[in-house]
């Protein structure tokens, strides 16, 4: 039976989003008939080796998950940029054009090399370096939420947040806008008292995400700067489908200063705030997409996204039951690949 092709917007999944669910998620995706992909994940293994790093296949059929060395931060990265980037390659172009691709912050890198910006060596190279980069680096990174239950902007969690922020103006940021919540971070004093003097919420926030430094705040200049020299804008290309990064800009296939590209990758991405909701909003208003497809691995991605057009009221969607009643349609315009009954719509 022919498929009416529809269009769709990519999401690629960031930290923390493989985990003991995932577990052997991402050889069972591959199957035994998909030799290309097979290929690819051989090559991702060949690097791994290479820099005397657990090869992917080896993290991934695990026979236990150990958060010392699953969530070690080049073994995480290289799980979820390996497990998004198979994926990508996963979803049936004959069912699907993809008319953009957008990531949550790691999941840039695994955006950049959907697109076609870096070889599959340069990209499994560069995942496991910006993690140990960025590992290293001062402060922490906690979560807060920024909606009600309803998943509609609360102004008092919101007022609340920018209270903290213009109280440690110098050593606290906003580290990720990420559709219902805001991710804050800073130095380890910053964050603390911060994470004292916010009202609770639901019993589980303000949540500090264990082993993560101040990602996506000036903590991070001297990861950036030895990324700048270690990476030259050569082992850069121009993408091949349109990419929105974390200020919500649109960098044209084809067409891409390389230049600003390689800057914007390894300085602001890594060093300013990473804004998901405005990327979300600002795909959805330039390509109107039929379909959001988020990769995995995990299936984390998807409250966020829909939070972040209930914010701005897309398609008349304006809560969290309206979000759930369309996503039990035969076609959900959601569609994550780390659930196998959606995961079945995309790769066919």
């Amino acid at each position: 039976m022919a498929h009416e092709r529809k269009t769709a917007l990519v999401v690629c999944p960031g930290r923390g989003t493989y985990n003991k669910p995932e577990l052997g998620s991402i050889l069972t995706n591959i199957g035994e008939n998909k030799p290309e992909l097979t290929q690819l994940l051989h090559q991702i293994d060949d690097v791994r080796t290479q820099l005397g790093q657990p090869t992917v296949t080896e993290l991934d059929q695990a026979p236990l998950f150990k958060t010392s060395l699953h969530q070690k931060p080049e073994n995480a990265a290289a799980l979820i940029y390996a497990g998004g980037y198979l994926d990508y390659l996963a979803i049936d172009d004959q069912r699907f054009e993809v008319v953009g691709i957008t990531g949550n912050s790691m999941g840039w890198y695994t955006a950049m090399a959907s697109a076609g910006c870096w070889d599959i060596e340069t990209s499994a190279r560069l995942v496991t370096s910006m993690a140990q980069l960025t590992a290293g680096g001062e402060g922490a990174q906690f979560i807060y939420p920024i909606v009600d239950a309803d998943w509609r902007p609360h102004q008092g969690y919101i007022d609340a947040v920018n209270e903290q922020l213009a109280r440690f103006p110098d050593e606290l940021k906003m580290s990720i806008r990420y559709g219902g919540y805001a991710v804050l971070a800073g130095s380890e004093t910053a964050c603390t008292e911060a994470v004292r003097a916010l009202p609770r919420v639901d019993d589980r926030f303000p949540m500090i995400l264990p082993g993560h430094a101040a990602f996506h705040t000036q903590f991070m200049n001297e990861a950036s700067q030895q990324a700048l020299e270690l990476w030259p804008t050569a082992a850069f290309r121009a993408p091949q489908v349109p990419l929105i990064d974390g200020r919500g800009h649109i960098w044209s296939p084809h067409v891409v200063d390389k230049a600003a590209l390689h800057q914007y990758t390894l300085g602001h991405q890594v060093t300013q705030t990473y804004d998901f909701t405005r990327a979300i909003q600002t795909a959805v208003k330039e390509f109107a997409p039929d379909h959001i497809i988020l990769l995995g691995p995990g299936a984390g991605l998807g409250g966020a996204v829909a939070q972040a057009l209930i914010e701005m009221n897309w398609q008349g969607l304006n809560s969290k039951a309206e979000f759930a009643a369309r996503q039990q349609a035969d076609a959900p315009y959601v569609l994550a690949m780390g659930l196998p009954e959606q995961r079945a719509l995309v790769t066919g």
